[in-house]
C-alpha cells in the first residue's frame, strides 16, 4: 500500500520527521526556510496532507487552490485563525491543531514574563551586557514585588489554570474573568468576576490567557489600561491581537503600566519596533511552546490524527473543522 505523502512546510523535531519517513512520504523543508504560498501550492499538488505553521496563511482563494487530492491541513499550533475554516469545510479538508500538549510550557513561560517584567531583568541584564555595572546601590533598579499581590488572568482554560496553580508558590491572590465560571474544584480558591472590566480593578498583574476572537480583538485599550491599579504589569503569552499596541506603549511610556512581559505580536515577527526601545519591557519571539518536549509532543499530536485520517477513522482529538 502507498504511504501518503505529507508536505511539511518548516523543519520538525527530530523524532518528529524520524516518524514521517517511516510512516509516510514526506516532503520535508530541510532548509527550514519560510514557505511562501506559490511555493506551498506547487509543492501541494503531490500532498495527501499538509503540516503548517501559524506562518502559512491559507485563505479562501489559497485553499480554493489546493489539490482534490488532499484529505487534511494540520496546524503545529493551538490557534488556526490562519486558515480559512469555511473554505477548508467546504473542500472536504479537515483541519487539525495542538491543544493540550502545551500547557505546562506555556505556564512557564508566563511566569518567566511576569518575574522578569516585575525585576527589570532586561534592564539588569543590559548592565551587565554592556559593561555599565560599575556602581552597585540601594536604590539600583528597584522593581516590585510578586509575592502576595493580586493576580488577574483573563481566560481560565487548562493554561490559564496551569499559571494560576504556579501562583500559589507566590502567595498571590488569584482573580479570573472566564466565558463561565468554574467549578470551585477547578477555581481552587480563584475568584471569578462576571465581566473583565470588574478584573481589571483588582489585576497589579494581568495575564491573558484568551484566545483571538472579535470579543478580545484590542481588548486592552487606553480606556481599560485606565481600569487597571497605578503600576500595574501586563503579561501576554497568548495572541498579539488582543493588545492595542500603540496604548501600552504610551502606558508604559508614561509609567502608567510599570512593565510588561510579551511573548506575542500583532504581526509577529514584525512587532511594533518600538517596543524595542523601551526599557521597561520584556521580550521574547514566542516561546511559549519552545522545548524540545513539547514541540515533540505537538508534531505526534498531529501524526496520531493524520493516522486517523487516514484509516478511514475520525482523529481522536484536535478536529477543528
Amino acid at each position: 500500500m502507498t504511504r501518503p505523502t505529507v508536505l511539511v512546510t518548516r523543519k520538525l523535531p527530530q523524532a518528529v520527521e524520524e516518524r514521517l519517513i517511516k510512516d509516510y512520504q514526506p516532503l520535508l523543508n530541510k532548509e527550514d526556510r519560510p514557505l511562501a504560498t506559490e511555493q506551498l501550492l506547487s509543492d501541494s499538488k503531490k500532498a495527501d496532507a499538509l503540516i503548517i505553521t501559524g506562518q502559512n496563511h491559507l485563505s479562501e482563494e489559497t485553499i480554493a487552490q489546493l489539490p482534490e487530492r488532499l484529505k487534511a491541513i494540520a496546524t503545529f499550533s493551538v490557534g488556526y485563525d490562519h486558515i480559512d475554516l469555511e473554505a477548508a469545510e467546504k473542500r472536504g479538508f479537515a483541519v487539525i491543531n495542538t491543544p493540550g500538549v502545551l500547557t505546562d510550557a506555556t505556564a512557564d513561560v508566563t511566569w518567566l514574563l511576569l518575574l522578569a517584567a516585575a525585576r527589570r531583568a532586561h534592564e539588569g541584564e543590559q548592565l551587565i551586557r554592556q559593561g555599565k555595572w560599575s556602581d552597585p546601590r540601594p536604590t539600583q533598579l528597584l522593581g516590585t514585588e510578586v509575592t502576595g499581590k493580586r493576580l488577574g488572568i483573563l481566560g481560565m482554560g487548562r493554561i490559564g489554570r496551569a499559571v494560576a496553580k504556579r501562583a500559589k508558590a507566590f502567595d498571590m491572590e488569584v482573580h479570573y474573568c472566564n466565558r463561565h465560571r468554574l467549578s470551585s474544584e477547578q477555581e481552587a480558591g480563584a475568584i471569578f468576576h462576571d465581566t473583565p472590566e470588574d478584573l481589571l480593578g483588582v489585576s497589579d498583574f494581568l495575564s491573558f490567557h484568551c484566545p483571538a476572537t472579535p470579543e478580545t480583538e484590542n481588548f486592552l485599550n487606553a480606556r481599560r489600561i485606565e481600569l487597571l491599579p497605578d503600576g500595574a504589569i501586563i503579561v501576554n503569552a497568548a495572541r498579539g491581537s488582543l493588545i492595542v499596541d500603540e496604548d501600552l506603549i504610551a502606558a508604559l511610556r508614561s509609567r502608567r503600566i510599570f512593565a510588561a512581559g510579551l511573548d506575542v505580536f500583532e504581526g509577529e515577527p514584525n512587532l511594533n519596533p518600538t517596543y524595542r526601545s523601551l526599557p521597561n519591557v520584556f521580550l521574547l519571539p514566542h516561546l511559549g511552546s519552545a522545548t524540545v518536549e513539547t514541540r515533540t509532543q505537538m508534531g505526534f499530536l498531529i501524526l496520531d490524527n493524520l493516522d486517523a485520517v487516514f484509516a478511514g477513522k475520525q482523529p481522536p482529538n484536535n478536529l477543528v473543522s
